[in-house]
């Protein structure tokens, strides 16, 4: 069973994609920070992480994918940012930061389970 942590400040956000992943085979968490995606992903090794950007605390989600691609615990995690920053310089600042790739809100449930089992096969 593959593990994946959803981040985003928003629980409804965290909720719907949840909802989507029960059509496939996963672990699902959920986190509400930057700061507490990393725990769980150090403490429950995921596979995959879907990050929000704008986040309240000290990280957002640039920071936060930074961290966990230069962490040798979690480096290899797959991160898929899920973000309303949708302009091109939004984009290319998350997958500088690391990010493998990067969808807009709003979002296709159906598109975003389509690429996380290509991911995750």
């Amino acid at each position: 069973m593959k593990k994946v942590v959803i981040v985003d400040d928003q629980v409804e956000v965290r909720d719907l994609v949840e909802v989507t992943l029960r059509s496939g085979n996963y672990q699902v968490f959920q986190a509400e920070s930057g700061e507490e995606a990393i725990e769980i992903a150090r403490a429950e090794k995921v596979d995959l992480i879907i990050m929000d950007i704008m986040m309240p605390g000290g990280m957002d989600g640039f920071e936060a994918v930074h961290a966990l691609k230069n962490d040798p615990e979690t480096k290899d995690c797959t991160i898929v940012m899920l973000t309303a920053k949708g302009q091109k310089a939004d984009r290319q600042k998350g997958l500088e930061a690391g990010a493998d790739h990067y969808f807009i809100k709003p979002f296709s449930p159906l598109e975003l389970i389509k690429k996380l089992e290509e991911i995750l096969e």
